[in-house]
């Protein structure tokens, strides 16, 4: 008996915190289409908005402990879901399509960012973990990198929110100021474009950085843009047996499932499942639709955990950590454009 009335028990006192996360989801969604109907594009995603939003609630009101277990599960098992929902979106035959040499490139570049930004952060005086989520935020995708990789390792709520926030905010100016390269530099729009794919973090935002220049642009950021997205998948990998060893000394006599999380695992077979066509790209779009509204609800349910004034302690560091480590990957990304000629 006690089997039977522990799931519905498990859901109603998961309810009122899975109702508070998605009032402050629905917010968050209403603010980015205000936005995007106010500038014209896309400005600020629902995810960091989600985050944004929460953090006020909180400051404002402490929803009562009720909420807790409802909050938990959204900013815990909800992200997870989405981690490997997102895995349909990763195309390897996107690899194929880009060529090796720019295929090196966008590794090459990754790379440095990271190493970079963990280099910076720790100089700064942020955390190993603080600093590589900026690292890697950067380097790869922005939001959806920070919020895989945060659980693989064990990352604090307010180092969360604060990368998301403060690598968005560098996003939008990004968007802006782009563009102004192209005459600065001499650049074509082919070469634009694999500078915006190689430096501008989430998929939205390649697109207002780079469409507006030119088609030819907008097509080859995008296609930048999805090669190095794919590096995340990897990357979770990596460093999912990195802080496993590292919390258990050794890796020997411990198999590979219990040593990445299901998560992880479950991002790598969707993503083979969407490369190898065994799963149909309708399905794989309505996965990534629904990894999209599973992610701002975590992000709100983050956003409802953060105290405002610990991401205020941490602000300056995170956003120079950010700002320098955006500054090497430009620059970088124009020394290899220089000798692509199209």
């Amino acid at each position: 008996m006690l089997k039977a009335t522990s799931l519905p028990s498990a859901a109603s006192r998961r309810l009122p915190g899975l109702l508070l996360v998605l009032a402050v989801s629905a917010l968050a969604w209403g603010a980015q289409q205000a936005l995007t109907a106010i500038v014209g594009h896309m400005v600020l995603e629902a995810i960091v908005l989600a985050i944004l939003v929460g953090a006020i609630v909180r400051t404002f009101w402490r929803p009562p402990d009720a909420c807790d277990a409802g909050v938990a599960f959204a900013a815990g098992t909800l992200l997870e879901i989405a981690i490997v929902l997102l895995g349909f979106g990763a195309d390897l035959a996107q690899f194929i399509s880009a060529g090796l040499p720019l295929v090196a490139s966008i590794l090459g570049v990754v790379v440095v960012a990271i190493l970079t930004g963990i280099t910076l952060g720790r100089a700064l005086g942020l955390t190993r973990i603080h600093a590589l989520l900026v690292a890697c935020g950067n380097a790869i995708c922005g939001n959806s990198a920070i919020a895989a990789i945060a659980p693989v390792v064990g990352a604090k709520k307010d180092e969360v929110a604060s990368a998301i926030a403060y690598t968005a905010v560098l996003g939008v100016i990004v968007i802006l100021a782009l563009p102004f390269l192209i005459p600065l530099f001499g650049l074509s729009d082919y070469q634009y474009g694999i500078i915006a794919g190689l430096t501008v973090y989430a998929v939205p935002q390649v697109i207002a950085a780079a469409y507006p220049v030119s088609v030819v642009a907008g097509q080859t950021a995008v296609l930048v843009k999805l090669v190095r997205v794919l590096v995340l998948g990897p990357l979770v990998v990596v460093l999912s047996l990195i802080e496993r060893r590292r919390a258990s000394g050794a890796l020997s006599g411990t198999g590979i499932l219990k040593l990445v999380p299901w998560f992880v695992v479950g991002f790598m077979i969707a993503g083979v499942l969407r490369s190898t066509h065994a799963v149909s790209v309708p399905f794989a779009d309505g996965a990534r639709d629904w990894a999209r509204v599973f992610t701002v609800l975590a992000m709100a349910a983050l956003g409802l955990n953060v105290e405002i004034q610990a991401i205020r302690r941490v602000g300056p560091k995170v956003a120079a950590t950010v700002t320098g480590s955006l500054a090497v990957m430009v620059s970088v990304a124009l020394v290899i454009v220089r000798s692509i000629k199209h």
